[in-house]
């Protein structure tokens, strides 16, 4: 499969104003935020993932951050990217849950249609040609990709896009949060993104972490009335989206696991808390078992003093850890029942795995779990 190179655009750069199907567009004004009028579509189309391109500096990121380098420098296809980031997702449950998400959404295009189209508009590309830069709907472009993978289909996918005269910022943010409640550290991108549409700020197609771009936006002074044009979208106070902001404190493989697993903002204003030091080890634990903020408070005042390091902690959520803790709380729960309410209880988890199709696949699994707990009782 060969590998076309694509340009890497800015978020600005990759949402220019196109009138025809060979003139290059020229950049448009910096957006304003008062009205949300329904974008001037130029006309509808179906192409194949592989003539389209997703914007780098979307806040809401999907591509692992392991491959967004080489996705976005053109050395590997949308395709390529899949296929690798099928194979993360089978050792990573963070991954593992968003692969999962878009692949029932690439299912559902083959039950029901696309319903909604992606938007977007053109833009020239490094080789002569040009190139469908994405608005909204990248998970639409992704989930198509990932199933065609998946499933080994030869073919390529044809999607419906809408070229739209002027893509904004604003829209992409709101289709977002229409689609798909994003992650705190999502939702402070998001924040960011608008801030900086704002002020024209664009960023810098050079620079390799996006999240620089986002923590540009806590360095910067705040025109009047910026903060009142952004609370519509967002529908956040300025208190809460500045509190969101402060998330970009943390350094960018910790936003990056941070989003990944979804971890909340207020378990992370508590990691921030912490010296610095140890944000990495509390953010960890917390993922590993799914703390609270209450949890990570305790962990804060039980911290060791200054100069002692805490042991870095397992890789969060790998499957061995995750599936020997849901064992043992399984385990407990019915240990801590009386014989009438476990009887009832395992009755209802029977009655619940043959209806859903799994009591098979459990039974063997048990079996086999049963062997060799046996195994290592008698050697005892």
């Amino acid at each position: 499969m060969t590998t076309s190179k694509r340009k890497r655009f800015s978020a600005f750069d990759d949402f220019p104003a196109s009138d025809a199907q060979s003139q290059p567009p020229a950049e448009p004004a910096a957006s304003k935020v008062v009205s949300m009028p329904s974008p001037q579509v130029e006309r509808i189309e179906r192409l194949t993932p592989s003539r389209m391109l997703p914007d780098r500096f979307q806040p809401r990121r999907l591509l692992p951050s392991a491959l967004r380098a080489d996705f976005f420098a053109g050395r590997i296809n949308c395709y390529q990217a899949a296929e690798r980031w099928l194979e993360i997702a089978r050792h990573d449950n963070g991954h593992k849950a968003v692969v999962d998400r878009l692949l029932a959404m690439g299912d559902s295009f083959e039950d029901h249609g696309q319903i909604k189209p992606i938007t977007g508009s053109w833009a020239p590309a490094s080789d002569g040609n040009f190139v469908f830069v994405i608005e909204t709907g990248e998970r639409r472009f992704w989930a198509a990709c990932l199933r065609r993978v998946n499933e080994k289909h030869r073919e390529e996918p044809q999607l419906r896009v809408e070229v739209v005269a002027t893509p904004t910022r604003q829209r992409q943010v709101l289709e977002n949060r229409h689609a798909e409640a994003p992650s705190a550290v999502g939702q402070a991108c998001e924040i960011a993104s608008l801030i900086l549409a704002e002020m024209g700020r664009t960023p810098d197609s050079k620079d390799d972490d996006e999240f620089e771009y986002f923590r540009q936006a806590r360095s910067q002074r705040m025109p009047a009335g910026l903060w009142e044009r952004i609370t519509p979208i967002m529908q956040f106070t300025r208190p809460r989206m500045v509190q969101l902001l402060n998330i970009l404190q943390l350094p960018s493989p910790l936003l990056d696991l941070a989003d990944r697993y979804r971890v909340p903002e207020r378990v992370l204003r508590e990691v921030l808390s912490m010296p610095a030091d140890q944000w990495e080890y509390t953010l960890r634990v917390s993922i590993q078992n799914e703390l609270t903020s209450d949890d990570v408070a305790e962990i804060a005042q039980a911290a060791p003093t200054e100069g002692k390091k805490l042991p870095r902690p397992a890789s969060p959520a790998q499957p061995t850890r995750v599936a020997i803790s849901g064992l043992r709380r399984f385990g407990n729960v019915l240990a801590d029942l009386d014989e009438v309410s476990r009887e009832q209880a395992l009755d209802e988890i029977a009655d619940d795995l043959v209806v859903s199709g799994q009591a098979e696949g459990f039974v063997n699994l048990m079996n086999e779990l049963a062997v060799l707990i046996e195994a290592r009782l008698r050697r005892r």
